[in-house]
């Protein structure tokens, strides 16, 4: 498993608009084979911060999710929305295991 955290901060103005399209994006991202989760959380004292989490099931799979079409049209729409430009953090698995997934 390969886990990356996406760290995204929006303009306050885009905070609706934003959910509403990466949620959008996450549900498409969730039906593809090599995802295992997609998540996308909210800061609570400071809601113009954001996390994706997303879990792939193997190394090539955050490539083959970049090439999807709904993924180039999230990155199109939300590109305006963020105050600062995104940033992901890779880790690895280490419990559970990842064959319990």
């Amino acid at each position: 498993m390969l886990i990356v955290h996406v760290h995204i901060q929006v303009k306050p103005q885009w905070i609706d608009e934003f959910i509403i399209v990466t949620n959008e994006n996450a549900e498409k991202s969730r039906n593809e084979p090599g995802i295992a989760r997609f998540d996308l959380i909210q800061q609570i004292d400071e809601q113009s911060k954001f996390v994706l989490i997303e879990v792939y099931r193997s190394p090539d799979d955050p490539y083959k999710h970049k090439q999807t079409e709904h993924y180039k049209k999230w990155c199109d729409t939300v590109e305006k929305m963020m105050e600062i430009p995104r940033k992901s953090v890779k880790f690895k698995n280490t419990t559970p295991a990842d064959e319990e997934w």
